[in-house]
This record gives structure tokens, sequence and C-alpha cells, in this order.
């Protein structure tokens, strides 16, 4: 007979901290085949309502579907690589002028800086070698780490789309090594964790899409009023940026800033570059993020910073991306294991959205006040997980099993 063991609360605190460090260590030393394999799960979830539609309105065989659907993916990221690769080369051919404008702005500083706080030209060229001493060594070995994570990238690039086309391909397999791994009273559960955290992460993925584009309309037609002449090109760089939280946009605002530089070396541009900026963040933060992203995923910011912070330690700019839907399954898990349930809570975010003052309502942060539980709802049905075959004469049974019964994962 199995006998359930009991361990004191410092002894289970013990085994939690020990799988935590095992874990991150584990990700950590396998960054390089994780993270690849992580990012294709996400586009795989994202590509399967294509190969669905391709496979059930116009009869296309499995294989054929999930090769098209791929090969859309991939020609979609190749267009827009093209088309950033032919504006930043019209934007290299104004290096010059750029160039220039810097010098005329940085003049300014000086003398700015010599008539209010009395420091002479040569004094701040002096502090200005200090802090630039090291910067040499240091730039070399940035320009050397940059360059490894480009071939890493390129390889990366390579593969995604492999590991995408084998893991649509190989999904019902997968479905059914899960299946093996619990007990049949356990299906169940299994199958509702399933189809919430394919309806959260395919929320998720197609809400930074949506949130993407409209950063990104956004940033052009106020980068145009102001007058910025790469503004097509600068409103989808900070689109594209805006997807690494917190950090993208810091990135993005200071390439615009240089960027406005191109047209005139006039003080309003800078300006306006950052006005532009601050109120497409403030419109996204407020408005975008919490109808489209938040959706579906409820998370908390505390723990949605602290989880930025570990991936990007961990895998750099990927795990930044990766982080916060690995923290919406966990959270999706958690939720629906009894033991588990307090992390997952923690996770959550259950504080009221808004209050009524005079018929006008405005956001509420009062931890006193509990909202309701939020709990991810979805129509489609579990998967039922059946013995399948890769013979021919097997796959049409397996293909309209699939079609009925599993569309939710």
């Amino acid at each position: 007979m199995n006998e359930i063991l009991k361990f004191p609360f410092y002894a289970k605190l013990t085994l939690i901290l020990l799988s935590l460090i095992a874990i991150i260590f584990i990700f950590y030393i396998g960054q390089d085949i994780l993270v690849p394999v992580m990012m294709s799960f996400l586009f795989a979830i994202l590509l399967y309502p294509i190969v669905q539609f391709l496979k059930s309105k116009l009869y296309f065989p499995h294989v054929l579907a999930v090769m098209v659907s791929v090969l859309l993916f991939v020609l979609l990221i190749l267009g827009l690589f093209v088309f950033l690769s032919f504006q930043i080369s019209d934007f290299a051919n104004d290096y010059d002028k750029i160039e220039r404008n810097i010098d005329i702005h940085f003049n300014n500083i000086q003398r700015f800086l010599s008539q209010n706080f009395h420091l002479s030209s040569w004094e701040q060229k002096k502090y200005i070698d200090t802090a630039t001493e090291d910067s040499m060594e240091k730039g070399k070995e940035i320009i050397g780490t940059t360059l490894m994570s480009f071939t890493d990238t390129l390889l990366n690039l390579t593969l995604i789309p492999i590991y995408t086309f084998l893991i649509l391909l190989y999904r019902t397999h997968f479905l059914l090594f899960l299946s093996k791994l619990f007990k049949e009273e356990d299906h169940e559960q299994l199958k509702n964790i399933l189809s919430n955290i394919r309806v959260a992460i395919n929320s998720y993925i197609v809400g930074l899409i949506i949130e993407t584009i409209l950063v990104s309309v956004m940033t052009v037609v106020g980068f145009m009023l102001v007058g910025v002449k790469y503004a097509i090109l600068l409103g989808v760089i900070t689109g594209i940026l805006n997807l690494i939280p917190y950090i993208g946009i810091l990135f993005a605002g200071i390439l615009s800033i240089i960027a406005s530089l191109t047209g005139s070396p006039d003080l309003s541009i800078i300006v306006g570059v950052i006005a532009v900026t601050i109120i497409v963040q403030l419109v996204d933060n407020n408005i975008l993020v919490p109808m489209i992203v938040s959706s579906k995923v409820e998370i908390n910011a505390f723990i949605s910073i602290i989880g930025i912070i570990v991936g990007g330690a961990i895998a750099g700019i990927s795990g930044m991306f990766l982080a916060l839907p690995v923290i919406a399954v966990l959270k999706v898990i958690f939720d629906r294991i009894e033991s588990l349930k307090p992390w997952g809570y923690l996770m959550g975010d259950h504080l009221p959205k808004t209050y009524t003052w005079h018929s006008i309502k405005l956001p509420l942060f009062n931890s006193e006040i509990s909202s309701k539980k939020t709990i991810i709802k979805t129509d489609y049905i579990a998967p039922l997980f059946t013995e399948t075959t890769t013979e021919n004469n097997t796959e049409n049974k397996a293909n309209t099993a699939a079609n009925n019964t599993s569309d939710s994962v």
C-alpha cells in the first residue's frame, strides 16, 4: 500500500529552492537549445488555426497544411526583413549628416555648461576622456559579443521554422505522450490544462501582434506630424522593439532621437520625438495592453518585472520575450493543481481595475478590496487521447478525430 510522505515546512522549502535552482541552472546552460524550441512552441500555437483551416476548409493533407502554414510564416518574416533592410540602407547614407548635427548639439551643450557651470571646454574634454578611457576595450568586447549573438540569432532563425514544422506535424504524437505520463483518472484535468494553455498563449501572441501593429501606426503618424525623415522605418522598429517589455521602448526612443538628426539639427524635432514616444507609451500601457494583451493573461506587474529580469539574465533578449508566456503557462498549471493554487494566486492580478466616481470610471489600486476570481474560459473541446499511427490507412481517421475532438490544444 502506497503511503504519502509528509515533510515539515523547512524540508518542503528546501526542496522547492533546490528545484528552482536546478531548473534555472538547466535553462542557463541549455539556453541555446531550449530557447529556439520554446519559441517554436509559441509559433506552432499561433499557426495551428491556419493548419486547421487548410485541413478542414481546403481539404489539404496534414503534412501539406503544416508545410504551407510554416512557409507563409517564413515569407512574412522575410518580407519584413527585406523592407527593413532597404530602409536601413537609405538611413545609412545620411550618416555624415547625423554626425554633423550631433556635433552641433554637442557644441551647444558645451557652451551651455561653460556659461552656467563655468566649465571650460578643456575641462569638459578631460572629464569625457576620463569617463571613456576604458570604453574602447569594453567596446571591443561588446562588438565581439554582438557578433557571436548575431551568429546565434541566424542559427536560431534557421532552426525555429524547422522546429515549428515538426511540432505541428507531430502534435498528436506529443499529446499521446503527455497522456501516457498520467493516470487515466487525471486525463480530464490534463485536457483542461492543455486547452487553457493554448487559449492563453494564443490570445497573448495575437494580442502582441495587434499591439505591435497599432504602436507602429501611431508612432509613424506621430513622427510624420513632427517632421521626422524616416518615420515609417522608426515606427516599425519602435513597434518591434516594444515587444521587449519595459526596455525595448527605451532603445527605440534613443534610436529615434538619433535618427531625427538626419533631417535637421533643430532641437524642436528631438523634443517632438520624445513627446510622441511618451504619448504612444501612455496609450499603449493604459489602453492597448489592458484591452488586448492582458485580456486572457492576468499577471501582476511585480511578478512580470521579476520574470523579465530573470529571463534576461538567463537568455538575454530572447529570455525577456519568453518570460511572460512561460509565467502564463505556469499560472494556468498552478491554478488547476490544488497544492499549487497559492502560487497561482501570487502570480495573478486580483486587484479591481476601476471604480466609479461621479459616473466616471477611474483606475483603482486598492488591495483591501478583492475582485472576482479571473478564470480563463474557452469554448474549445478538450482533446481526446487515442492511439494513432503514421500509416496512410489510419491518417484520415486520426485527422478526423483530431478535427472533431482536439481543436482546443
